[in-house]
């Protein structure tokens, strides 16, 4: 496109857009704020607790929101859209391990950016927002499944070997309980050192917490 002027060159020439393609990206826009602002400071934050990510999930939702509108005039439409979801579902920070809760949260910010920035609007408003609180309500019903237990273990270096005999395994479960004051309700024996009299073994215990990676972490099997 040439420009003739300083004018076509700050707002376009002929096929400059105009005040309907400004509302319809303040709609959507203004959709998926709502949206996402829902899903993390209403959903996320209150069971978790954990502001270090409100950054990310609104940064990763708007700027795919934006790309997405601003492509979707060109050929590429839904093709370049998924492969943007593909490329920033597989987006990794070198930093810190992102918890695979928080990937989901990552993976459904940027799904919502993708419908908002996409999804024809000549199927009606309500149709894309009834979109958005389908995956929204989806997700609220998922969390309310992690008030469920979790089986978790915890590595231990156990020395009344007289108790690691098959027979006396109750006793051995309840002497753990009395010790460690968790709700144990299996053991497994991982290796027997009769020359220190000890015994390594993983005590297994219900919790509303996943403390399998802070017990993976510092619990590795000594040699």
């Amino acid at each position: 496109m040439q420009f003739t002027n300083l004018y076509d060159l700050l707002f376009g020439g002929a096929n400059s857009i105009n005040a309907n393609n400004y509302l319809e990206l303040l709609t959507r826009f203004g959709i998926d704020m709502t949206i996402i602002l829902l899903l993390v400071r209403y959903i996320y934050y209150p069971r978790h607790r954990n502001k270090e990510y409100f950054f990310t999930f609104f940064l990763f939702n708007a700027v795919n929101l934006l790309i997405c509108y601003v492509m979707s005039g060109t050929q590429l439409q839904a093709g370049f859209g998924f492969g943007l979801f593909a490329i920033f579902s597989i987006l990794r920070y070198r930093t810190i391990t992102v918890p695979i809760r928080e990937m989901g949260y990552f993976f459904a910010g940027i799904a919502i950016a993708l419908i908002n920035g996409l999804v024809p609007l000549e199927n009606g408003i309500v149709f894309l927002l009834f979109i958005n609180l389908l995956i929204v309500g989806l997700i609220y019903a998922l969390e309310q499944f992690s008030t469920l237990s979790h089986a978790n273990f915890k590595p231990i270096n156990y020395e009344r070997i007289d108790l690691i005999h098959p027979d006396r395994r109750e006793e051995m479960i309840v002497d753990l309980k009395n010790r460690t004051g968790l709700p144990i309700y299996k053991v497994e024996i991982i290796r027997i050192d009769f020359l220190r009299d000890t015994a390594r073994i993983h005590a297994f215990y219900l919790s509303e917490n996943n403390d399998m990676s802070s017990a993976n972490a510092g619990g590795g099997d000594d040699d």
